[in-house]
C-alpha cells in the first residue's frame, strides 16, 4: 500500500472509531486507560450563577457549595467585590476555603482587555489586575476571559491576529499576578463564538500559560460541532462548564435563561465527557447556569440537585 493510501485509510479508520464508539476509543480500551483520564479523577465546581437568583453572600455560597459536596467554587468577582466593599476580609474567606476543604479554580471577570479602545482597553487590564489580586489572596488560580466588550460593528470588532496579541497581553498580566486568564468561548459573540476562533487565538497567542474554557451551551449556541472538541489539547482545558440544553427554543433564539441541568436537555453530554477525558482531561466541571426557575428554589437544593445531575453523565470517580 502507497504511504498516502495507507495515512488516508488509518484516518478514515480512527475517524470512524471515534465516531461509532462513544468514550473510549478502541486504542485507549485495549491499553486500559480508565474514564478517570490520565493524571487523576474528574472533579467538579459549582460556578456561583447557578445561585444568583437567591442572593447570596459569598460567604453563604462557599458554605453551601462545600456541604453539597462539590470539590471546587467559581465566584463571580462582582460579589467578591461587594463583599469587600461590605466590610469583608479576603483573609477570612480563604479560611473558609481552607476550612472547607474546596478550592477556587477560577472566577469570572469582565475586563475588557479585547476592545479596540485604547482607554477602555488600558482600563480592562486594570480591572484585571485588581481581580486577580484579589482571587490569590482567597487562593484563586485562574480568571475567565470572555470578549466582553467586542460585541459592536465589524469595524469596531477586533480580528483573530490582534485578538490573539490581546489575550497574550492579558497572560502577561496574570503571569505577573500568579493568575492564568482562560479565553472563553461565549457562543453569541461575534468574534468568539466558534471552537476554532478559541484555538487559533489561544495558540497565536503564543504563551506557555494560553488555555480555552469552554462551554457545552456555548459550543452549541455558537454552532460549532463538540468533534472540534478533540482539535484542543486537553491539557490547556483547567474548567470546563457544564450545564444543558432544550430542544425548544431552537439553537438561532435560544439564551442563557434557557440553559437546565446535565441530563435534563438534549446535549449528549455522556459520550462527549467520556472522549474528553479518554484524550487526557482531568480538570474541573463546573456547573453554570443562569435558570430562572432554580433561583426561585433553595439554594442548597439547586446545588445538591446540579451535583447529583452532574454524577449521573461524568465518569465514576
Amino acid at each position: 500500500m502507497k504511504r498516502r493510501d495507507f495515512l488516508s485509510a488509518s484516518a478514515l479508520a480512527g475517524m470512524t472509531a471515534a465516531t461509532t464508539t462513544p468514550g473510549r476509543s478502541a486504542l485507549a480500551a485495549e491499553a486500559g486507560v480508565t474514564t478517570l483520564g490520565r493524571r487523576g479523577r474528574v472533579r467538579t465546581c459549582l460556578n456561583t450563577s447557578t445561585l444568583r437568583g437567591q442572593k447570596l453572600s459569598v460567604p453563604e455560597q462557599i458554605r453551601i457549595t462545600a456541604e453539597a459536596g462539590y470539590d471546587a467554587i467559581e465566584p463571580w468577582m462582582r460579589d467578591l467585590q461587594q463583599y469587600v466593599e461590605s466590610g469583608g476580609k479576603l483573609a477570612d474567606l480563604r479560611k473558609q476555603l481552607d476550612d472547607s476543604g474546596i478550592t477556587v479554580e477560577s472566577a469570572i471577570g469582565f475586563a475588557k482587555w479585547i476592545v479596540n479602545d485604547d482607554r477602555q482597553r488600558a482600563e480592562g487590564l486594570e480591572t484585571a489586575r485588581r481581580d486577580m489580586a484579589m482571587l490569590v489572596e482567597i487562593g484563586g488560580k485562574r480568571i475567565a476571559a470572555p470578549p466582553i466588550g467586542a460585541h459592536g460593528k465589524d469595524g469596531d470588532r477586533p480580528d483573530l491576529p490582534t485578538i490573539a496579541e490581546r489575550y497574550r497581553e492579558l497572560l502577561e498580566v496574570g503571569a505577573a499576578a500568579g493568575v492564568v486568564p482562560q479565553l472563553e468561548l461565549w457562543g453569541f459573540s461575534p468574534t468568539l463564538s466558534r471552537l476554532g476562533e478559541l484555538a487559533y487565538v489561544a495558540s497565536e497567542a503564543g504563551h506557555p500559560d494560553a488555555c480555552v474554557l469552554p462551554d457545552f451551551y456555548h459550543i452549541y449556541k455558537g454552532g460549532s460541532n463538540f468533534a472540534g472538541l478533540s482539535m484542543i489539547e486537553a491539557s490547556r482545558m483547567h474548567v470546563f462548564h457544564i450545564n444543558d440544553y432544550p430542544a425548544d427554543p431552537p439553537r438561532q433564539t435560544i439564551s442563557d435563561k434557557d440553559r437546565v441541568y446535565p441530563g435534563d436537555g438534549v446535549c449528549p453530554l455522556k459520550p462527549i465527557i467520556e472522549q474528553l477525558v479518554a484524550n487526557g482531561f482531568d480538570g474541573y466541571f463546573s456547573l453554570e447556569l443562569f435558570n430562572p426557575q432554580y433561583w426561585q428554589q433553595d439554594a442548597a437544593l439547586v446545588a445538591k440537585t446540579g451535583l447529583e445531575k452532574m454524577r449521573r453523565v461524568l465518569p465514576v470517580s
